[in-house]
C-alpha cells in the first residue's frame, strides 16, 4: 500500500496529555485519528465495547475499536451506510 495512503489512515499523538485515552498494551499502534469516536452516535449499533452508566449515559472507556489501526476502513464503511 502507498505510504501516503497509510499515513492518512493512522495518527498516533503521543504528546497528547490524554495519550492513550484508553488502556492498551500496544501504544505504538494506538490510532488517534478518531479522537472522538465517529460511531458514538450510532448508539447500540456502534459495534464497540460500551456500557451504560446508572444515569443512562453511554460509557466507552473500555472500547478501543476506533483506536485500532486495522479498523479504519471498517469505520468509514459503517459511516457510509444509510
Amino acid at each position: 500500500m502507498d505510504n501516503a495512503v497509510t499515513q492518512c489512515r493512522f495518527f498516533c499523538h503521543k504528546q497528547c496529555e490524554y495519550f492513550p485515552c484508553h488502556a492498551t498494551d500496544k501504544p505504538e499502534d494506538f490510532n488517534c485519528m478518531f479522537c472522538f469516536c465517529p460511531l458514538y452516535g450510532l448508539g447500540e449499533g456502534c459495534g464497540g465495547n460500551y456500557s451504560y452508566t446508572p444515569e443512562g449515559i453511554k460509557n466507552c472507556t473500555e472500547c478501543i475499536y476506533p483506536h485500532k489501526r486495522e479498523n479504519y476502513a471498517s469505520i468509514l464503511e459503517r459511516l457510509m451506510r444509510p
